[in-house]
């Protein structure tokens, strides 16, 4: 099964011009990840979900509805969390160079796939 999301998260990587990508549990176990040499996908994926978790809070008490993506600009690039039904966090990263039109898009295809996965 893991094998399967390794899979879609490589085809987001390559598709979209990212730098890496990690499926993460709501609970911040990583389920599957494709990310830079040097990324350590457990403190990825436990950010991932904390922070996901600290913005749907925000979105709740400043009344602005259901959290939809969370997005990080530094200087050296982004890191995009959306989270997938109630189940799990996408984490994408993406050069500053990246086309963001692209990189949301190809976002929105995996989430798809990944929601037909997760059932």
């Amino acid at each position: 099964m893991a094998v399967k999301y390794y899979e879609i998260l490589e085809s987001l990587v390559r598709d979209a011009g990212a730098e890496g990508a990690v499926l993460v549990s709501v609970d911040g176990l990583a389920i599957a990840s494709v990310l830079p040499p040097g990324a350590d996908e457990d403190r990825v994926a436990a950010m991932g979900a904390a922070i996901l978790s600290l913005g749907e809070r925000v979105t709740a008490e400043l009344n602005k509805g259901t959290l939809e993506q969370l997005y990080i600009k530094g200087s050296s690039g982004y890191v995009i969390f959306t989270g997938i039904k109630d189940v799990a966090v996408l984490g994408v990263l993406a050069p500053a160079n990246a086309k963001l039109g692209l990189l949301l898009m190809e976002i929105q295809r995996t989430i798809k796939k990944l929601e037909t996965e997760l059932g």
